[in-house]
């Protein structure tokens, strides 16, 4: 039996990118993970992708936790509606505690701190830091040549494939929420 998904770790842009898909996206993404009683983990911030996954989830009564550097409170705008908004001192704590506040995590599009994050929390799953699931939410193909570049990775022999199997992607955001839960492993209840 596996363990039920309880909280989901959101990494996505600051910014709403070019495509009325992505914000669109985000809110379905929001809005999924509420109406399944999962807790929204994101970095707290109110503009771009992150508000619109947080204003989705709050709309559907979902409870959503920002974790935001003190630093980036104001830069990131921070949230001020959210269930719970921690503010950090640095952003090594943050990803830190976004990550113990999570049983899995969902990469949106967005630009070098999602990739940052996405990839750090793989790495963890690489060397057995953590054994929770990874996903990509590969919205109107924006995260299709980093999916080729992956698999150019395992066949130059710089990637071992059960590694690359470790970030489970789709294009679906409840296929993706299915996938990750039945990636989960059984925990003693």
């Amino acid at each position: 039996m596996t363990a039920a998904l309880r909280s989901v770790c959101v990494f996505c842009g600051s910014e709403r990118g070019d495509l009325d898909a992505y914000a669109a996206a985000a809110r379905e993404l929001g809005a999924l993970l509420a109406a399944r009683g999962i807790v929204v983990v994101y970095g707290g911030g109110n503009i771009g992708l992150m508000n619109e996954v947080a204003d989705a989830a709050l709309e559907q009564a979902g409870q959503v936790v920002g974790v935001i550097p003190s630093a980036l409170v104001d830069r990131e705008l921070a949230h001020g509606k959210l269930s719970e908004l921690r503010v950090v001192a640095s952003m090594h704590e943050r990803k830190a505690l976004m990550a113990d506040l999570s049983d899995a995590f969902i990469a949106m599009p967005g630009g070098l701190g999602t990739l940052e994050e996405m990839f750090e929390v793989v790495a963890w799953a690489q060397l057995r830091f953590h054994d929770k699931p990874c996903g990509l939410l590969n919205v109107a193909g924006y995260y299709d040549s980093l999916l080729a570049f992956l698999d150019h990775a395992v066949a130059s022999r710089f990637l071992r494939q059960s590694h690359r199997d470790l970030l489970i992607a789709d294009v679906d955001a409840a296929s993706l929420i299915e996938r990750l839960s039945s990636a989960l492993p059984a925990r003693d209840a």
